[in-house]
């Protein structure tokens, strides 16, 4: 008999990990720029999306199937779908933290539609296998429908692990899907997969959620069969399904980001239930790989526009950055289900930087316009986006209240009703503070329960003060992740400051009840110098200020676009109240006629503060040119060259 019972988390292994982690209800976020985005959320996101996809029709799909007109009147792309799934993944997990009524009430009339839509072997689907449309599976290659059940079931097990059993009409209607999926795809059936994966990641947790070994098993069948060319080839190449390596002979991320990055959840989540340490290795060897080599400064993953995906090592350019908000979304995923597997702490610097400097730069400040693709250099002004009608994914230069693609809104709202699950983790020996955000953390140890109350105004600044409220009898470990940029981090438990280096400090002394430990992370802005090898962004520097990446935006530069700056990191960036303040020039050329002439000697430069800004905020006071990379200064490179002969 499987013991099903699980925290009240999106990712909750059955066979043993290194790390367990917590759920909505043992931890709470009280305050600070993550509890923030909870409410903006609450308040303005999902009431936002759920606007949107009436006004685009997305959920009128399942009431026109119900007519009989769907063929005359469905809307929106092979995966539209997928996104009211979203939506209803995002609305579950907010009404397990919140128990909104109205929210239960809005979730139960789509999901009211959508089970009178379902077949009776269990298949739905708006686009495909009804009347007047193409049959199902007539299009593995880019039709979406394992796609769009994979959402469905991750909407189904927020429910299940939000407080609802098997009797819940959405359950009922995701097993019912899951179950035809099995028997279409299953042994001696279609021996292929779908173009875009999700199904694998969702399979694996239906099958943690339910103790129903079936799922986890076709969920296998898809990820053996993947990268054996079942699919058919196409004009980019089987890369961009992952199907033209098996995932255990990959070295590296290729193809579509996000395909990528989903495919290989669901193949950490299935290695760790099935025992298979061989694709546990090699999924991880693939992902540290694109760290290294393949992953912007800010956690962003994808350098192509045309195919969304990534490059080639070192392919990073600036101003071409595709750095898709859902294959940010998709790398905590993976970031966080290897950090459970491995229990290497230094996953959760990656989840760290990508939520600030990916996930949280998507959404504007009031919570109802994002990003879809998030730059690292707008060196043109553009336009708003309309405010009354749906964008193309990468228009204009700033975030648009809808898209024709809108896969990322509903994916930032249900990372930011989940985000209380990637706090912290606990194992039989003690817990693990992970991430910084003033809450409660509550964990019942083999030793006994665990309290702890944490605040801080990280990122603002770097003060983190942990109370423990209440504590076992017997000795216990607590762990407080210290992220690898921190040199010169303290902790204090009571005598007096002293070193905390990364990976983390674990203490075992003095962990009573009304303990308090500090941890003093240093929040200095500091220069950073990009590897050589990336072409697009040599000679130039960017700034960071604790997790946060920086950039200069026009609206500050006293009239300079930001294409005229350049930066002296030899003089150290300060805090103002204002923003972080650096020394450097507005530089003017006169290029003769032709862009290639050129010359330092031709430039005109005038020492300027250069002013910067969270990345995360740019882009919210009108259109306006942005850069994080800045070339460093003729006058500083003079210097460092003159220093170096001598």
């Amino acid at each position: 008999m499987i013991d099903i019972t699980a925290p009240r988390a999106p990712v909750a292994p059955l066979a043993p990990t290194q790390l367990r982690p917590l759920g909505i209800d043992q931890v709470t976020l009280t305050g600070g720029f993550w509890a923030d985005r909870q409410r903006l959320n609450e308040n303005a996101m999902i009431p936002h999306c759920l606007h949107w996809e009436h006004k685009v029709g997305w959920i009128n799909n399942f009431a026109a199937q119900l007519r009989g007109t769907l063929a005359e009147e469905r809307t929106g792309r092979w995966f539209a779908d997928s996104d009211v799934y979203k939506l209803l993944e995002a609305i579950a997990w907010e009404i397990g933290r919140t128990g909104s009524p109205e929210l239960e009430s809005a979730l139960g009339e789509i999901v009211d539609l959508i089970a009178a839509c379902q077949q009776d072997d269990g298949y739905v689907n708006t686009r495909y296998g009804n009347a007047g449309q193409e049959p199902r599976f007539s299009d593995l290659e880019m039709g979406h429908e394992l796609y769009n059940v994979g959402h469905l079931v991750q909407a189904a097990v927020a429910r299940l692990r939000t407080g609802h059993g098997q009797d819940d009409r959405l359950v009922q209607v995701a097993i019912r899907a899951a179950d035809q999926i099995c028997a279409t795809f299953g042994e001696g059936g279609i021996e292929r997969v779908g173009g875009h994966p999700e199904i694998e990641v969702a399979l694996v947790e239906l099958f943690r959620a339910t103790g129903n070994r079936a799922y986890l098993e076709q969920a296998r069948l898809f990820l053996d069969r993947r990268g054996t060319g079942t699919l058919a080839d196409f004009e980019l190449g089987r890369a961009y399904f992952q199907d033209d390596i098996p995932i255990r002979d990959a070295e590296v991320m290729r193809g579509h980001a996000v395909r990528a990055l989903y495919l290989l959840a669901g193949a950490v989540d299935a290695a760790v239930e099935l025992g298979d340490d061989e694709l546990l290795d090699a999924v991880e060897a693939q992902y540290k790989r694109t760290l290294e080599r393949r992953t912007y400064i800010t956690g962003g993953m994808g350098s192509h526009h045309q195919d969304e995906a990534f490059g080639a090592d070192w392919e990073l350019p600036a101003d071409r950055s595709y750095c898709e908000t859902c294959a940010g979304v998709g790398s905590v995923m993976v970031a966080w289900r290897l950090l459970l597997a491995r229990g290497d702490l230094r996953y959760a610097d990656v989840i760290e930087r990508t939520l600030y400097n990916v996930v949280a730069v998507s959404p504007s400040a009031d919570g109802r316009a994002f990003f879809y693709t998030n730059t690292l250099h707008q060196r043109s002004v553009g336009s708003v986006p309309p405010q009354d009608e749906a964008s193309p994914r990468s228009s204009g230069s700033g975030r648009a209240p809808w898209f024709e693609v809108s896969c990322c809104p509903t994916n930032v709202s249900r990372t930011f009703a989940q985000l209380g699950t990637y706090v912290a983790t606990s194992n039989d020996r003690g817990v693990q503070v992970l991430q910084f955000v003033s809450g409660r953390i509550t964990s019942d140890l083999p030793a006994g329960r665990v309290t702890l109350d944490v605040a801080t105004e990280y990122p603002e600044n770097g003060r983190v003060r942990i109370d423990v409220v209440d504590a076992p009898d017997t000795a216990w470990e607590l762990t407080i992740r210290v992220p690898e940029w921190a040199d010169g981090a303290t902790v204090d438990t009571g005598d007096g400051p002293r070193p905390a280096t990364a990976p983390a400090v674990v203490l075992s002394e003095g962990l009573t009840s009304g303990a308090t430990i500090v941890l003093d992370l240093p929040m200095a802005p500091r220069w950073t110098f990009p590897d050589e090898r990336i072409d697009a962004v040599r000679g130039c520097v960017a700034l960071e200020r604790g997790p946060l990446v920086l950039c200069a935006e026009s609206i500050d530069q006293d009239g300079a676009d930001v294409d005229q700056l350049r930066v002296n990191p030899g003089i150290p960036a300060t805090d103002t109240p204002y923003g972080v303040k650096a020394a450097g020039w507005q530089t003017t050329f006169d290029t003769g006629g032709s862009p290639y002439s050129a010359r330092s000697s031709d430039a005109e430069s005038r020492p300027a503060a250069i002013s910067y800004i969270p990345y995360y905020a740019w882009a919210n006071r009108g259109p306006s040119t942005m850069r994080i990379w800045v070339p460093a200064g003729a006058e500083w490179r003079h210097e460092q060259t003159v220093g170096t002969r001598t």
